[in-house]
């Protein structure tokens, strides 16, 4: 019986609610309902308290000042437009009396309402449900320009923010990325660089690895380049989370991919070591990794073909090192002087 009186208790309120939304029906059962809603924060505001456990107190209370905020918004967004509560409420489906409780921070607010309401001022739902209203109105205006752009618009407008507005060098100094081909030092530089600065080093292929639980090889067999872009994204976001300070030798193709790539840029100081592709061949094999040259003539050529590819990416770094002719020990001297004044205690360098 008492499943069958909770049920029934559902129905009556998603009745109350579809018919509060509803521009034909204007039910005093409805009113009802949203008064429950209103009657209940009242109590809140004249101090009827007593009884109720001090977390339910400080709960109730924020719910109320919630509700109030949403009212603010609703009102505020409503006065932007001139738009009288009788014609919001003609153009929404919502009820003039439920749109005053509403307003006036005492209704039982029902999400599907909320966006018939803003459907109706031409917002989104978030924009009355956001935690806070430190928001600038120039915030508000650039997201409404950017939901109106098509997908490709949106690509470029997000390029031409992430070039002209990226976060200072300083701020993200502490996350340093190395960037560039195999063969380029990302790894001996890193390592070195990270004792000097005494932060950790972190190989990101080796935490894809890790994740993954194989080796880079079996997870393109298995799962092919797509997977390992999404166990490369994975791992870079679960790195970047804590926003700890760290030294992190990329995979040389993740400018490859926009987002991840994106995702690097606005959070890391990102430094290209690059080297000649006669360099880059000779570092790898003396690696011990024979395979660049393995039955393929051409595998020169091939290098160039896929720096060529990728210099215009890479060159989107904040700093360039050519570590081409140079010793480690030359080397890791000019990448620290690229370093932002806080990092490394020099002026950093575009491009050496």
């Amino acid at each position: 019986m008492q499943h069958i009186m909770h049920y029934t208790a559902l129905y009556i309120t998603y009745t109350h609610y579809n018919a509060c939304s509803s521009p034909l029906v204007r039910s005093t059962q409805t009113v009802g309902c949203i008064e429950m809603g209103a009657r209940a924060h009242k109590t809140i505001e004249r101090g009827g308290t007593q009884g109720i456990a001090p977390e339910d107190r400080s709960t109730a209370a924020n719910d109320a000042r919630f509700l109030r905020a949403i009212g603010e918004r609703v009102r505020s967004a409503r006065a932007r437009k001139h738009v009288t509560r009788k014609t919001l409420a003609e153009q929404s489906g919502v009820s003039e009396r439920y749109l005053a409780l509403l307003e006036s921070g005492r209704g039982n607010v029902s999400v599907l309402l909320l966006r018939h309401v803003g459907a109706a001022l031409e917002l989104p739902l978030e924009a009355f449900l956001r935690d806070t209203d430190n928001e600038p109105a120039e915030l508000v205006l650039a997201q409404k320009l950017l939901r109106g752009m098509t997908p490709q618009r949106l690509v470029h407008a997000r390029k031409q923010l992430l070039g002209d507005f990226r976060n200072d060098p300083q701020a993200r100094s502490k996350r340093i990325a190395l960037i560039g081909l195999r063969g380029a030092g990302k790894t001996t530089l890193g390592v070195k660089l990270a004792q000097s600065l005494k932060r950790p080093f972190v190989e990101l292929d080796r935490e894809i690895e890790r994740e993954a639980g194989t080796s880079l090889s079996e997870i393109f067999l298995l799962y092919g380049q797509q997977g390992y872009r999404r166990y490369e994204r994975r791992c870079l976001e679960q790195l970047l989370d804590p926003g700890d300070a760290v030294v992190v030798a990329t995979g040389g193709s993740i400018v490859s991919d926009p987002a991840t790539y994106d995702l690097l840029l606005s959070t890391c100081y990102t430094v290209w070591l690059k080297a000649r592709p006669e360099e880059h061949m000779e570092r790898v094999i003396a690696q011990g990794d024979t395979r660049p040259m393995a039955g393929n003539t051409r595998a020169m050529d091939d290098l160039q073909r896929i720096l060529d590819s990728r210099i215009d990416l890479y060159q989107q770094a904040d700093a360039t090192v050519d570590t081409s002719g140079k010793s480690v020990r030359q080397s890791l001297a000019v990448l620290k002087q690229t370093l932002p004044l806080a990092t490394s205690g020099t002026r950093p360098g575009r491009k050496t």
